[in-house]
C-alpha cells in the first residue's frame, strides 16, 4: 500500500472489529495506514451479510469481507479479498494469502 500512491485496501468493519476483539491495538495499527478505508457496515449490506451468515457463508467478519467483495455501484474495480484463510470464501471469489510474497511488504 505504501508502495503505491493512489491504491487503497478496503477494510470491512467487521473485519477491524475482530481483529480489534483478536489482538489488542491491532485495529490503531492497520488505520495507521493512509491508505486504508473502512468499509462501514450500512443498513443494506447489515442485511445482506446477515443473509450470508444464516445461509452458512461464515462468520459476521468473513461474510462482511464477501460482500464488500461484491460487485457494487461505487466500486468499480476488481476485488481481491486479501485472507489467512482462502479457503474461507465460496469459488469463484478472487482472494490472495496475505502471507503470500510480496504482500505486507514481503517480498
Amino acid at each position: 500500500m505504501a508502495r503505491t500512491p493512489g491504491e487503497r485496501l478496503r477494510v470491512p468493519a467487521l473485519c477491524l472489529m475482530q481483529a480489534e476483539a483478536d489482538e489488542e491495538n491491532l485495529a490503531r495499527r492497520v488505520l495507521a495506514f493512509s491508505s486504508v478505508v473502512v468499509d462501514d457496515l450500512d443498513t443494506a449490506s447489515s442485511v445482506s451479510v446477515g443473509n450470508m451468515i444464516r445461509d452458512g457463508y461464515g462468520g459476521p467478519d468473513a461474510c462482511h469481507a464477501l460482500y464488500c467483495a461484491l460487485p457494487r455501484p461505487e466500486f468499480t474495480g476488481m476485488s481481491i479479498l486479501l485472507t489467512d484463510n482462502e479457503d474461507a470464501y465460496p469459488p469463484g471469489v478472487v482472494t490472495v494469502d496475505i502471507d503470500s510474497p510480496g504482500m505486507l511488504g514481503s517480498c
